[in-house]
């Protein structure tokens, strides 16, 4: 009688309304549902009691056991052995008596656990209406939040594609939900409605949706948008009038983040309507909240990049925006403004935007992401004179105490000086080197300091000018304790003293100041030899003398020392006698106390510099010196006419180097004297002692032309890099190049550009596309890994994506069998500084089917790393146990986080002697060429050559170069190559040798070597 009342419905016409409907189709599902519930439950007790009941024999055993095989023959859904149903059929009437007897928290329990059984592939179809029975009619949020993941992932549809008719009474629920005074209850289910991909469950809850966008609660009103939105994009045909519905809403509507809903669907959806209202509030629009403006910047972006003529109706918006008070629209309507127009204009008032933000902002990775983008602005080469104006307030950003920033922000500065704005540059950089005096000692403030000394003297090499003013400033750092920044004080010294004559006066005076204050040998040589190099006047080279004598203190050394080891056994300080005191102690008695103090003597504090160097040990600076008393005995001997003046010059200056040799062959020194020390030493006195032209001409005038031929070596290589580098910012155009007009264009020319929003989404998720070149190694199939057989029953392989500190493995799994494979799970893991994120979770493969699991990998630090595993799966129907597919070992590359890099001398040396883990590599190559083999290993291990390639240049049988590299953690890694070609084998016999790796940790050391052992001979084509 129901049924046919139902079937009647579609003709009542207007007297049944819809609800009067659902309602009849409930009630009659409901009956139907009891009595197939009863059913179930009498099918399943008479076979509890069949197997029960032992008592009457095989032959009832036997009977029900034909009844089963007869029912299973004829009902294809319980084709299956006992043993599986039985698995199956357990879990899931133990979940529904919980379900139908429990309270609120074993009900909540037992949904979690459908919830994971389902997720991991189980099939329970006898649940579904247990928990619409038991479950839905309960009103606790927690369940009613469950139960709308339980039916996200719960099959809708029978295995034809036909909704379950049990969906109805859901449909019901749905309705309810959507009309709840709760507004957590109305949004919640809104949001799991954007998910549902049957438009027959969406259909009969239009009208409940649509009366949510009349909600008082914006949480409410902001997911009835995102409905629509999504139901309108997969269900066009089930609201039709969407964006109309939409726009209208959003001119009546107040709160920002429905608004900002609303405007978002009516980009994607109707892009002119968006226009429209846009158009209508344009004015308006910096009193939005942040979260519209970004949309709106988006929208912006995406019309002029479509359709450029729409630049000008827009571009005055995002002048508006840029003063917005949010960080993130500045930063996106800044870089809108950059690709919408190439206006001098528009250039600086988003470089000066971004500067703001670089100031503002105290995160220092938003600071470094900003100034890689003031960076990107600087390499066109148009832009370029538009930020030179604004260096002075690039400079600002020195302010941040990152030394990161601050190392990025000198190196703008650098590039973008010229000679209009170097003098204010200068000017500033001298006030940071000095406020660096002031504050309190930190490692960072010496790398700061020696990075502002390095900035100075580039800008006084490409502007000798300004080395006038720079100078004096730099000199009085000679003395700083930090040596590094000293020494690069020093090279910045010699440099400018070599290149600029007239400066020689001034910066001699300066060093004779600082000379005794120097503290660190190896400053303390490198002024030696700059003041016997280029003092020239008799008044300076007497200053020299003076100064030398006043460090080394009383000569002869050795008697003078022995002197005051006998004085300081007679006098070994001041003794004070303190004067007893009367004190009572704890038993009431009295007692005397009294002491003898002694001072210590302060003699050894007292020392002078060079002597205090000497009784180290520390004998090659008395070489150095040798060697500038020779100099400048030398040249006085040229200027002065007066031969006893000349013989007493010559005289001390022998004096104090037989004295220093003297002093050194003794015990007094913590170590003696060289032999190489001893031979320079005595050298320099045999050429004092006979004074030869040839000997003059060697130490006064050659040594100064080698190091003239070395800086003119190191500025022309400089000059190559500049070059090279402005050559890639240049825009080369053919003579036969096409010329673009915008007016020609046809529109999907236009579009043809890039998206920048695309692809910063492509990149924040690591799939940043890029060009593929003509070598197939270069392509994804390189990266392609077989990890089974094509025998084995499950095939498998996987892609390998490294990004950063992130390796993703797409892995294609195939089942070759004739079975279904349940449970099917890829089980990983790993060797090495890896870690895996996730376990994938097991799936079910159809016969024949396939399917991609994907598993992401974190990397620590740069090492090989090793990713194994198996795959292990049922058979469906099988009572055995589960199988096992042992997978290839997938290893991980290490060059894909090493990175060129470049460093000075100084630090590559430093960096040599700190680091402990050293890999010695035997040269073993079927290479004939030096140069040849040293591109092949640049090439193999993504290291960069820090030998200058003048050094390189010509043959001479053996080779060293020095190679550096950094991985993208910040590890160094160092290397050097010594080979040579062994003449007496031949024209084609390979190259021999060593590489020396040494890096900080043993993995990066041992790995770096590997590579090199694996890839040193060459593939023969």
């Amino acid at each position: 009688m129901m049924h046919a009342l139902v079937q009647q419905l579609p003709d009542c016409g207007g007297v049944l309304d819809e609800e009067l409907c659902l309602g009849l189709r409930i009630v009659t599902w409901l009956l139907g549902a009891r009595l197939r519930v009863y059913w179930c439950r009498s099918a399943a007790v008479a076979r509890c009691r069949g197997r029960s009941s032992t008592s009457a024999g095989g032959q009832r055993v036997g009977r029900s056991r034909e009844r089963e095989r007869s029912d299973s023959s004829t009902s294809p859904s319980s084709a299956r052995p006992p043993a599986a149903a039985d698995t199956a059929t357990r879990p899931s009437l133990l979940v529904s008596g919980h379900q139908e007897k429990g309270d609120v928290k074993t009900k909540t329990d037992a949904l979690k656990k459908v919830i994971i059984m389902i997720l991991n592939g189980e099939k329970l179809p006898g649940l579904l209406m247990t928990i619409i029975r038991f479950v839905l009619p309960l009103q606790d949020h927690t369940i009613k939040k469950l139960l709308l993941v339980f039916w996200e992932i719960v099959p809708k549809t029978t295995p034809d594609g036909k909704l379950l008719q049990e969906m109805i009474l859901v449909c019901d629920a749905y309705r309810k939900d959507l009309q709840h005074p709760n507004e957590f209850i109305r949004g919640s289910t809104l949001r799991f409605l954007c998910k549902l991909k049957e438009p027959e469950l969406l259909e009969p809850l239009m009208p409940a949706i649509r009366a949510c966008l009349e909600h008082r609660h914006s949480y409410v009103r902001r997911n009835a948008v995102l409905a629509i939105y999504t139901i309108y994009r997969n269900f066009e045909n089930l609201i039709p009038d969407a964006p109309e519905l939409i726009h209208d809403f959003l001119v009546n509507e107040k709160d920002a983040s429905c608004k900002r809903n609303a405007f978002m669907m009516l980009i994607h959806a109707d892009q002119d309507r968006a226009l429209d209202y846009l158009s209508t509030c344009i004015d308006q629009v910096h009193t939005f909240g942040d979260i519209l403006q970004l949309v709106i910047v988006e929208l912006i972006y995406k019309v002029c990049h479509a359709n450029p003529t729409e630049r000008a109706r827009f571009i005055r918006c995002i002048y508006n925006l840029l003063q917005s008070s949010s960080p993130a629209v500045k930063y996106e309507a800044a870089g809108t403004l950059v690709t919408l127009s190439s206006a001098p204009t528009a250039i600086k008032a988003a470089a000066q935007c971004y500067i703001d933000l670089i100031i503002k902002e105290s995160d220092n990775n938003v600071k470094l992401i900003v100034l890689d983008r003031l960076i990107d602005l600087r390499e066109h080469p148009t832009h370029e004179r538009v930020l030179q104006d604004l260096v002075m307030d690039v400079l600002r950003v020195l302010s941040t105490p990152d030394l990161e920033v601050r190392k990025k922000t000198l190196h703008l500065a650098l590039d973008l000086v010229s000679s209009r704005n170097v003098e204010e540059l200068v000017i500033v950089l001298k006030k940071e080197v000095i406020k660096t005096n002031d504050v309190s000692e930190h490692e960072d403030t010496d790398k700061y300091r020696q990075l502002l000394v390095r900035t100075l003297h580039s800008c006084s090499v490409r502007f000798p000018d300004m080395a006038e003013n720079v100078i004096p400033v730099l000199m009085e750092f000679l003395s700083d304790s930090n040596e590094a920044a000293a020494a690069d004080v020093l090279e910045f010294v010699r440099e400018a003293i070599q290149s600029f004559d007239k400066l020689r006066p001034i910066i001699i005076e300066k060093m004779l100041e600082v000379f005794h204050a120097i503290k660190s040998v190896k400053i303390y040589r490198g002024a030696l030899w700059i003041l016997g190099e280029y003092c020239s006047s008799k008044e300076d080279i007497q200053s020299v003398m003076t100064e030398v004598r006043r460090s080394l203190g009383e000569i002869p050394i050795v008697e003078s020392e022995i002197k005051k080891e006998t004085g300081e056994l007679k006098i070994d300080g001041d003794v004070q006698v303190i004067p007893t005191q009367k004190l009572v102690t704890e038993m009431g008695t009295y007692a005397t106390q009294s002491a003898l103090s002694t001072r210590p003597s302060k003699k050894e504090e007292d020392r002078p510099p060079l002597r205090g160097f000497l009784l180290d040990g520390d004998f090659f600076v008395a070489g150095a010196l040798a060697t500038t008393l020779t100099k400048i005995a030398l040249r006085y001997v040229a200027l002065q006419q007066d031969k006893k003046k000349q013989n007493s010059f010559a005289a001390e200056a022998m004096l104090i180097m037989a004295s220093i040799l003297h002093f050194g062959k003794s015990s007094l020194p913590k170590k003696s004297i060289t032999d190489d020390d001893v031979d320079r030493i005595s050298l320099c006195l045999k050429v004092l002692s006979e004074c030869s032209p040839l000997m003059n001409n060697i130490f006064n005038k050659e040594c100064r032309k080698s190091l003239s031929q070395m800086l003119s070596a190191k500025l022309e290589e400089e000059k190559q890099t500049q070059k090279k580098q402005s050559e890639k910012r240049n825009v080369l155009v053919q003579a036969d190049d096409p010329i673009s007009f915008m007016q020609l264009m046809a529109k999907n020319e236009m579009t043809s550009k890039e998206d920048q929003f695309q692809l910063s989404l492509l990149a924040a998720m690591g799939n940043t596309q890029r060009k593929e070149t003509s070598d197939p190694l270069t392509s994804k199939l390189s990266k392609v890994t077989q990890l089974t057989g094509f025998s084995d029953p499950v095939y498998a392989e996987a892609y390998v994506h490294v990004n950063q500190y992130d390796i993703v493995l797409d892995v294609l799994v195939v089942n070759q069998t004739s079975d279904t494979l349940q449970n099917c799970t890829l089980e990983l893991a790993t060797l090495g500084d890896l870690k895996l994120v996730e376990k994938p979770s097991p799936l079910t493969l159809a016969p024949h089917d396939f399917a991609n699991i994907k598993a992401n990998v974190k990397v620590a630090s740069t090492e090989n790393g090793i990713i194994f595993g198996n795959i292990v799966y049922d058979i469906s129907g099988a009572a055995s146990d589960r199988n096992c597919v042992v997978l290839s070992d997938i290893h991980i590359d290490i060059m894909d986080y090493i990175q060129p890099a470049v460093c000075t001398d100084a630090e590559f040396r430093q960096m040599w002697a700190e680091f402990e883990w050293e890999n010695k590599v035997t040269v073993n190559t079927n290479i004939t060429d030096l140069n040849e083999y040293l591109q092949h290993i640049l090439k193999s291990t993504n290291m960069k050559c820090l030998t200058p390639e003048k050094a390189l240049s010509g043959y001479c049988g053996f080779m060293a170069a020095n190679l550096y590299a950094r991985s993208i953690f910040g590890e160094d890694a160092l290397a050097n190559v010594s080979i040579e070609k062994p003449v007496h084998l031949g024209p084609d016999a390979p190259v021999t040798g060593h590489i020396r790796i040494r890096a900080k940790s043993q993995g990066m050391a041992l790995s770096l070597g590997d590579k090199i052992n694996l890839s040193q001979k060459k593939v023969k084509a």
